[in-house]
């Protein structure tokens, strides 16, 4: 630990009356960090699975993203294809190793370009598969690796999202841990991406801006569970 770092620390706990071998307080910081215990939970997100789908996607686009729905996976490709002639866009979306969207029927897309790896800056839109959603606030979180490189959500001007309805949970903490069930505990992705909505700022005069930080839409597909 740098000199600096230990005289910040020491003023801390001199502040708060505590001391630097405080065998209780490392105990119960040990102890919480193992049972990695829940906070209160938001009352709006603890719905059934249909009402959770519902307001996930209502909290969604009330912050400008848009949202479609679609009854099996092998109906993404068709959707994509759809949102990018609805905008005008080139037939042509990034993605990375995901193997579920791997599984999926883009090959019907005949004029469809799948290009693989991590994006580019003249990527116009890319698609990742999130880990899952939060219905309280309609959050995407998504996490890096080869299958979703963090790139394909910034970079574009379109993010194609595609979420399973099973993966749509009440809260963030439900999310949590189910990313440390996926990765184990204490190890984690390098970087976990909480999205809601499409990149904004409203910095200068307070006017809103759309995309101003990354891509300025944002497009989820949601698979329906059946």
């Amino acid at each position: 630990m740098s000199d600096a770092r230990s005289a910040i620390l020491a003023k801390m706990r001199s502040a708060m009356g505590r001391k630097a071998d405080d065998v209780e307080r490392r105990a119960a910081v040990a102890d919480r960090l193992q049972r990695s215990p829940r906070g209160p939970l938001p009352a709006r997100g603890q719905l059934p699975e249909s009402e959770r789908t519902a307001l996930f996607q209502t909290m969604a686009e009330a912050v400008q993203a848009s949202v479609v729905r679609v009854a099996a996976r092998a109906d993404v490709p068709d959707a994509v294809s759809a949102y990018l002639k609805s905008k005008n866009l080139p037939a042509t979306v990034r993605m990375g190793e995901d193997a579920r969207l791997a599984e999926m029927p883009w090959s019907a897309q005949k004029h469809m370009e799948i290009l693989k790896g991590r994006a580019e800056n003249a990527d116009l839109a890319t698609v990742s598969h999130a880990l899952g959603g939060v219905a309280e606030t309609g959050t995407l979180m998504l996490v890096s690796g080869p299958d979703n490189p963090t790139t394909l959500n910034f970079l574009p001007e379109h993010h194609i999202v595609v979420l399973e309805e099973a993966d749509i949970a009440g809260d963030y903490e439900s999310v949590w841990a189910r990313i440390r069930e996926r990765f184990g505990k204490g190890i984690m992705p390098r970087t976990v991406n909480m999205i809601t909505g499409p990149s904004r700022s409203a910095d200068i005069e307070q006017t809103l801006l759309l995309g101003a930080h990354g891509p300025r839409a944002l497009h989820i597909v949601i698979v329906d569970k059946g």
